[in-house]
């Protein structure tokens, strides 16, 4: 296909899935979706093979290709109107709060699906210990509700007692409700776009144009995979788990092998799943590793199935990085996806030392309230806060930004004020946090905020004992903290990992890790300019 064509179906196919997210966000029922977009989107072709994405969430992303692969052979016919949900993280999940969508769509040349369209979207409550569903668990039963791969429609009509199975198990179901008919709501969008795409061109045309894209794809990554050194590389690195009396390091170790115009990662050497929540399923593993190897292509082209061809992923089942029923994964796709994201990155930083940045913050660090309105409703609120961005090789890190497998926003202050019973009594740049450098780190965040009514307060975290490292003689980014200033005066700090009884009152502190530097101050490197 000329390569002129070849971009412009590209464009025509990607916008498809980015107006999908727009109708998601725009018709979103809670701050987590129409605030923080906190969703994905994608098109898949009828052998369950991504043809283009959105740019949403790589958490997201890098895992929805095996969320359809798993889901299509499950289901013999598929009907116009049909809607498949799923949350199970070991039946094409990622963890209970993500719920996927997946929808056929039928073109007037063709009796069976050609194409489908996905969305995810982190659901802030979808039952289990505490509110926000990303409790410090020991297995996936305490998570929430499961649901398996079936149809929430049948032909464009809803299975009401389904739905009512679902809403029972929540503790927002009006919500819950709203964001499901958000979720619906962008596959007509996208079903309809495809429709008139393949009335204007033909079936056969979008066909060819996807297979092209694909093709095209695979080839660029193999071009870039090539102009790497062979041979390989090892790295490792710990996550951390408090739940107990005692630090638990949970080691992360990977073998990163560079060979001709493909790439394996290696996590045999991982440790063994454990009964904590941080464990991760094997679609997020890939996510990162996809991830690693996109931002390192050397030319830009389309994100699809052929993007991911040269990349294998290897990882023992019953491995962190390979979770299996029934091990709890609700940390497993905040916490470990980012740390896998490290070991890759510290693997490849030893291929390509003037490529690969110092760790960034490391965490996505997760805050989850939840309690009970004056008028008795329940209610509940998650965020992920943004922290320092790792110095690289030619710049500084950012500050105060989200970093690698997440690409949400923050819930303006203002939404969240309106929608929850608290305050906001700091927002602010944690000055100092990033790790010095020729390049220093990006600082990280310090956030507070004052309860107005009694909650459940539950802190997912990383980085809060072992920093984010730096690079070429760098310093390490600084560590995270937790507090919590009791409304009497009284000031307790707190482990990366909790959950806690707050009072009207209370201010919850959060200061977010800073960057690590890349590069010492006597680095004889010549200094590369800062791209505009």
């Amino acid at each position: 296909m000329d390569p002129l064509q070849l971009e412009v179906w590209r464009h025509r196919l990607s916008s498809i899935a980015e107006e999908m997210g727009e109708t998601l966000r725009r018709t979103g029922f809670s701050p987590n979706i129409k605030e923080r977009l906190d969703f994905s989107c994608a098109v898949f072709d009828a052998q369950g093979r991504m043809v283009a994405q959105a740019a949403h969430i790589p958490a997201h992303l890098g895992a929805m290709p095996g969320s359809v692969s798993t889901v299509l052979p499950l289901f013999a016919e598929w009907d116009e109107g049909d809607v498949v949900i799923v949350n199970d993280p070991f039946m094409g999940g990622n963890h209970l709060p993500d719920i996927t969508m997946i929808s056929p769509v039928f073109t007037a040349d063709s009796d069976t699906p050609p194409f489908f369209v996905a969305s995810r979207a982190h659901h802030a409550d979808v039952g289990g210990m505490v509110p926000g569903s990303l409790p410090l668990s020991t297995e996936i039963y305490q998570e929430g509700i499961i649901i398996p791969p079936v149809k929430l429609y049948r032909g464009g009509v809803l299975n009401q007692d389904l739905q009512d199975l679902i809403l029972r198990n929540v503790r927002t179901p009006q919500e819950r409700r709203g964001d499901l008919n958000a979720q619906r709501a962008a596959h007509e969008t996208g079903s309809q776009r495809l429709q008139e795409l393949c009335a204007r061109f033909s079936l056969a045309a979008t066909l060819r144009a996807a297979q092209a894209l694909m093709t095209h794809s695979e080839t660029i990554m193999r071009a870039s995979i090539q102009r790497w050194p062979d041979g390989q590389y090892e790295f490792a690195d710990v996550l951390e788990w408090n739940a107990g009396e005692e630090l638990q390091k949970i080691q992360l170790h990977v073998v990163l092998t560079i060979a001709e115009d493909e790439i394996i990662f290696d996590f045999a050497q991982t440790e063994p799943c454990f009964a904590g929540s941080l464990n991760a399923v094997i679609a997020i593993t890939q996510s990162a590793c996809y991830y690693l190897a996109i931002c390192l292509m050397t030319e830009e082209a389309a994100i699809n199935a052929g993007t991911f061809a040269p990349i294998q992923v290897r990882a023992p089942a019953g491995c962190v990085v390979n979770a299996v029923h029934p091990f709890a994964v609700a940390g497993g796709n905040v916490e470990t996806s980012q740390r896998i994201t490290d070991v890759v990155l510290g693997a490849a930083a030893q291929a390509l030392p003037d490529r690969i940045p110092a760790a960034s913050q490391g965490t996505m660090n997760n805050l989850t309230l939840g309690g009970r309105q004056e008028d008795g409703t329940l209610w509940t609120y998650y965020e992920t806060i943004a922290g320092g961005m790792g110095g690289g090789p030619d710049r500084p890190g950012l500050d105060a930004v989200q970093v690698h497998m997440t690409n949400t926003l923050n819930t303006p202050i203002e939404a969240l004020e309106l929608a929850f019973p608290m305050q906001v009594v700091e927002y602010a740049i944690r000055q100092g946090s990033g790790g010095k450098g020729r390049y220093p780190g990006g600082n990280g965040i310090v956030r507070r905020i004052r309860l107005l009514a009694d909650a459940t307060a539950t802190i997912f975290s990383e980085r809060r004992y072992v920093p984010p490292w730096g690079l070429h003689g760098g310093e390490n980014g600084a560590l995270g903290t937790n507090q919590i200033r009791r409304q009497q005066g009284e000031i307790l700090d707190l482990p990366g990992k909790f959950t806690l009884q707050c009072h009207p009152g209370d201010v919850l502190r959060v200061a977010t890790p800073g960057g690590g530097g890349w590069g010492s101050d006597f680095d004889s490197r010549e200094t590369l300019s800062s791209p505009v």
